[in-house]
C-alpha cells in the first residue's frame, strides 16, 4: 500500500493505493489543463456553421423539456431558447447574441449529451 496526498480544486485529500506490481510504479505526474489532450469528435454535424454562425451546444447531459424557438425566428441576447432538464433541475439555454435561428437539431423530449449541438444562430 502506498499513501499519497492529492490536491483537488484547492482541497487536500489523502489516498491509499494498493501496489500490485512494484516494478510498474511510476513517479506521479502533475497534470495541467494544457497537458490534457482535448477529445476528438466522434461525429460531424450535418451542417457546418459559418464564421457568423453561433452553434449553441448543450452544457450538460439531459433532456429537452421545451423549445421556445422555431427556424427563422429572430432572437435577442439573453432570450430563452429552450429548457434542458438535468438532474431534476430545469436549466434555461439562453441566446448568447442577437440573431436569427437557422437550424434546430433537437426536438422536445430529445436526450442530449454534454457538447451536443442544439441549434445554430446567425
Amino acid at each position: 500500500m502506498k499513501k499519497y496526498k492529492v490536491n483537488v480544486n484547492g482541497t487536500d485529500y489523502e489516498i491509499v493505493l494498493e501496489v500490485i506490481n512494484e516494478t510498474e510504479c511510476h513517479t506521479p505526474v502533475m497534470l495541467t489543463p494544457n497537458s490534457i489532450p482535448s477529445p476528438t469528435p466522434t461525429s460531424t454535424p450535418t451542417s457546418t456553421p459559418t464564421s457568423r454562425s453561433y452553434p449553441i451546444k448543450s452544457p450538460m447531459p439531459g433532456n429537452i423539456l421545451s423549445l421556445h424557438i422555431t427556424p427563422g425566428k429572430p432572437v435577442k441576447k439573453g432570450e430563452v431558447l429552450m429548457i434542458l432538464e438535468a438532474m431534476k433541475m430545469e436549466n434555461e439555454i439562453l441566446s448568447p447574441c442577437d440573431g436569427q435561428v437557422t437550424t434546430i437539431h433537437v426536438t422536445q423530449g430529445t436526450t442530449v449529451e454534454s457538447g451536443s449541438l442544439l441549434c445554430v444562430i446567425e
